[in-house]
């Protein structure tokens, strides 16, 4: 059973998470661990008809944001990584400087230490010099930066459709199975075909 840690921050796109965890309930042997921070708590109820309830009901365990005591801040608790979705800039900062006041930045910083893929999959543009310094920094301890920018190759045609791609794409970083990415093959995709 491979354990994954999902967490929901502030920034726009709470969508993203919810998906993460739709689509990571249909891999067989994956485990979800969710984070879900107060801002995200917030995001969601401005964003979605989801209630944090049902959210951490899409979870196979959830875990309060300020318990930094989890088991997901021990290297020993072992996970295939993690993926923040979506990532404000707040806790980018916190990543990229090992600020672990909370349990995401913590469990972040566990994974990269570790050597554990972390995915930040960053709030909305514009970016300044600050948060691109901040991205960059990130990156040099080893988080993949992923700004949620859409792709149009697959001809998304609903908001779900966009959602699902980016989602995908961000779980291909893991190496998890899943069947839901379209796959440019040079000259159609998989819809075309």
């Amino acid at each position: 059973m491979r354990r994954m840690i999902v967490a929901i921050t502030g920034a726009s796109g709470a969508i993203y998470g919810i998906k993460a965890l739709q689509m990571l309930a249909d891999i067989d042997d994956v485990e979800t661990h969710l984070i879900l921070t107060d801002s995200g708590k917030r995001t969601l109820a401005a964003e979605t008809d989801y209630s944090a309830a049902q959210v951490r009901a899409l979870a196979d365990y959830a875990h309060n944001p300020k318990d930094i005591g989890a088991s997901l801040s021990s290297g020993s608790h072992v996970t295939a990584g993690m993926l923040v979705a979506p990532c404000s800039i707040k806790t980018l900062s916190g990543i990229a400087n090992s600020y672990n006041e909370g349990l995401v930045v913590r469990a972040a910083d566990v994974c990269l230490k570790e050597r554990r893929r972390v995915v930040l999959l960053l709030r909305e543009t514009p970016l300044h010099a600050g948060h691109i310094d901040l991205m960059a920094r990130a990156d040099r301890s080893g988080a993949i930066v992923m700004p949620p920018v859409p792709a149009f190759y697959h001809r998304p045609t609903s908001i779900d459709d966009v959602v699902t791609q980016t989602v995908a794409r961000a779980l291909d970083l893991f190496d998890l199975s899943h069947e839901l990415t379209y796959r440019w093959n040079g000259t159609t995709t998989a819809r075309d075909e």
